[in-house]
This record gives C-alpha cells, sequence and structure tokens, in this order.
C-alpha cells in the first residue's frame, strides 16, 4: 500500500507539472497574437462617435489594467498566475464586461453533458457489440454490424454531423439542427425544458455516437478474438464451462482493461470533440465559444477555454493512471 501511496505522490506531481506545461503554452501562444485586445476595445468604442485624447488614453489605461496587460512582461505573467489561482480569467473583450469565468461556466455543463454522455453510450454500446462479435464469429448479424463499423470508423464525425444536420434538418426535418434548447423556454428544470434539451441533443449526439460505436467496436472485436486464444480460454471451453460464462468472465473481463485506458483518454479529451460538432449544429458548448472567441480576437477567453481543457485532459488521464494499478493486478506500480 505504500508504494500505491507513493506512486499516487509521483503521479500527482507530474500532473501538476503538466497542466503548469500546457497553460504556460497557452500563455505564450495567445500573447504571441498581433491582435491588441485593447486597441480592439477602443476601436470599437470609438467607431461610435468622437472621444476626447483624455478619455482614450483613460479607457486605455483601465483596459490594459483589466486585461492584466500594464507593467513589465514579468509582472504581466505574476498577475497571470494570480489570477489563475484564484479561477480569475479576467472580463471577456467580446462579451465586456462579463467574467470569462461566468462565459465558461455557462458552456461548460452543456459541453460536458452532450460528449459525456455520448462518450460513455458509444464506449458501452461498441465493446459490448465488438465483444459478441470477437466471440460469436459465426453470426451474421454480428458480421454485417462489423461492415457497419469498418465503413463508418474513418469517416470524421463533422461529415457525418453534417449528414445527419441535412437529411433530419432539411429532407426529413423532425429534429431541430441548432441550439441547445427552444429560445422561447426559461433554463429551469421544468419537464418542457429538458424535453427541448433531449431533442436538441439527439443529432449532435448521434454524430459522435455513431463514429464512436465503430471505433470501440472494431478494437474490442481484435483484443477478443486474441483472447480466444489464450490457454486459460482453451482450458475453459475444454472442461465444458458455460459459453456465456466464458465470454464474460473469461474474455471481455480481461479485454475490457485497455478499452477502460481509452475511455479515460476519450472523456479527457471530450473538449476535442466539441470545438466542430458544436459549432456545425450551434450548440451552446465550450466549443461554440472557442471558436466565436478566436473569431473576435478575444485572447482571454481563448485562455480560459484552453486552460479548462488542459486542466480536463489531464484530470481524465490522472484518473485512469491511479484506477489502473487498482483495475488490473498484472499492473505492478513500480
Amino acid at each position: 500500500m505504500s508504494g500505491y501511496l507513493a506512486y499516487v505522490g509521483r503521479r500527482f506531481g507530474q500532473f501538476l507539472l503538466v497542466v503548469f506545461i500546457g497553460i504556460n503554452i497557452a500563455y505564450v501562444v495567445t500573447h504571441a497574437s498581433p491582435i491588441d485586445p485593447v486597441e480592439q476595445s477602443i476601436s470599437a468604442v470609438t467607431s461610435f462617435g468622437n472621444t476626447a485624447p483624455g478619455a482614450i488614453e483613460q479607457m486605455r489605461n483601465s483596459l490594459r489594467e483589466l486585461y492584466g496587460l500594464s507593467g513589465t512582461p514579468v509582472e504581466q505573467y505574476l498577475l497571470f498566475w494570480n489570477r489563475i489561482l484564484r479561477a480569475d480569467f479576467g472580463p471577456s473583450m467580446s462579451a465586456f464586461p462579463t467574467p470569462v469565468g461566468t462565459l465558461i461556466g455557462r458552456a461548460l455543463p452543456w459541453t460536458a453533458g452532450l460528449l459525456a454522455v455520448s462518450t460513455i453510450v458509444a464506449w458501452g454500446l461498441g465493446n459490448l457489440l465488438g465483444g459478441l462479435a470477437g466471440y460469436y464469429r459465426q453470426s451474421r448479424s454480428l458480421k454485417l454490424m462489423g461492415v457497419i463499423a469498418m465503413g463508418l470508423h474513418p469517416i470524421p464525425y463533422y461529415i457525418l454531423a453534417m449528414l445527419l444536420l441535412i437529411v433530419f434538418g432539411f429532407l426529413w426535418p423532425v429534429l431541430p439542427i441548432t441550439g441547445g434548447a427552444a429560445m422561447n423556454l426559461s433554463q429551469t428544470w421544468t419537464p418542457e425544458f429538458v424535453l427541448s434539451v433531449l431533442q436538441h441533443a439527439i443529432l449532435p449526439a448521434l454524430s459522435l455516437i455513431l463514429i464512436g460505436v465503430g471505433s470501440w467496436f472494431l478494437g474490442m472485436r481484435s483484443l477478443v478474438s486474441n483472447i480466444l486464444a489464450e490457454d486459460f480460454v482453451v482450458y475453459a471451453e475444454l472442461a465444458g464451462v458455460r459459453s456465456w460464462r466464458i465470454l464474460t468472465t473469461y474474455v471481455m473481463r480481461n479485454a475490457l482493461v485497455p478499452q477502460v485506458t481509452g475511455l479515460a483518454m476519450s472523456l479527457g479529451g471530450i473538449f476535442n470533440g466539441a470545438v466542430i460538432t458544436e459549432k456545425v449544429f450551434g450548440y451552446p458548448g465550450l466549443g461554440s465559444l472557442l471558436v466565436d472567441a478566436v473569431y473576435a480576437g478575444d485572447y482571454g477567453l481563448v485562455l480560459g477555454v484552453t486552460s479548462i481543457s488542459i486542466l480536463g485532459v489531464s484530470i481524465g488521464v490522472l484518473a485512469i493512471d491511479l484506477l489502473y494499478p487498482l483495475l488490473d493486478p498484472r499492473v505492478k506500480v513500480s
């Protein structure tokens, strides 16, 4: 147990280092942008009419203070980390004076709900069907599923998203194609609002689930096919153990271990899949927020969303690294 606790300590130190380096890279990249958010804000304000030079200078100083751009580069960097540790990314330029944290807080539940559920459903279905297809190799219906999975696997999810949008939005318009819920409903936990959220989530979720199922299906089928040749499975078959017990206890239980690792990586990287899917369907999550922030030159918001993504991916990888030795006794923490 002491060895595991030492492993947890080392792994947590690596997690902090990865987050630190990732956020620093995001800081450098956003600050290397040729767009000056202060001058862009002043240009937007002065475009509506004449403004006294003194007022403009005062506005410039105030905005530099708000965006954390006053002082030397070292002072700006220290102020940035001081804000990060207080979960304060400053005000958004494109939605001034709303804080970046408020915008992220509004968008995060939409992204987490849509992509986490889609990822888990795709993982469950893909592994179940892939395990059955690998074990019952003579089944025609499972062979057909394998062909469909191989056909879906190489398709980029945004291509499938566009196809679903065209089919169910225009050719057979039975589902909403944009937004997270009907605009005339208040965002409270009423049955009407929940039903509207589910209806609006069907198409973006389906585009992710169909691609995800194909990927998990092929991976699980290959794992099961390899495990079937192991001695302990052959011995169980010769001993007359029921096929269902061999499948669930001897085969899929062993095959699921690497798939759990893949699930954690997928959950950690759900923010990556959010960008195009949410933009295609106008879903109000972090992906749409990030794209809009890039177009608006709102690098404070870009930095905030990027930092949250880095933190989410790192936590997902950390969680599976800590759980893996507990799930699989063959893994040694040393």
